[in-house]
């Protein structure tokens, strides 16, 4: 499993937003500056961001951009399936896959299973929050 760079970029967008909560609107140049990303890059990331209410959007000279939700209530795993659209390990375990005529005998069906099982618990269990404190206990 790789998490593509529009997932990386996405948790590293909403990390600095979440860093800068209470600070009203953060402008899309200074989080590209911080996190040196390109703004090209983010103006594809953010509409999605924006579309499912994890963010908000205000434009004007205050414009920005804004947690909708705390920290806390962010889940890695909600972020990542937004952007990566499935953390399925193989293919016969994605959402819209259809059932596999093999599964009843397939002796590593099992395995996959409880390693997708893993991946969302993992990140499920991970939130914005704990990813700003674990910055800071590190600083």
């Amino acid at each position: 499993m790789l998490i593509s760079t529009r997932g990386r970029y996405a948790l590293r967008v909403l990390v600095d937003l979440a860093e800068h909560t209470g600070n009203g609107y953060v402008p899309m140049k200074e989080i590209a500056e911080r996190q040196e990303i390109s703004l090209k890059y983010l103006e594809r990331i953010l509409p999605v961001l924006t579309k499912n209410g994890i963010i908000e959007g205000l434009q004007g000279k205050t414009g920005g951009y804004r947690l909708l939700k705390s920290p806390e209530d962010c889940r890695v795993g909600d972020i990542l399936r937004l952007t990566e659209g499935d953390l399925a390990p193989v293919a016969c375990l994605k959402c819209d896959a259809k059932p596999c005529k093999r599964a009843s005998e397939c002796r590593t069906y099992p395995m996959w299973t409880e390693f997708f099982q893993l991946i969302n618990r993992f990140f499920d269990g991970k939130t914005l929050a704990d990813i700003v404190r674990a910055e800071r206990s590190d600083s």
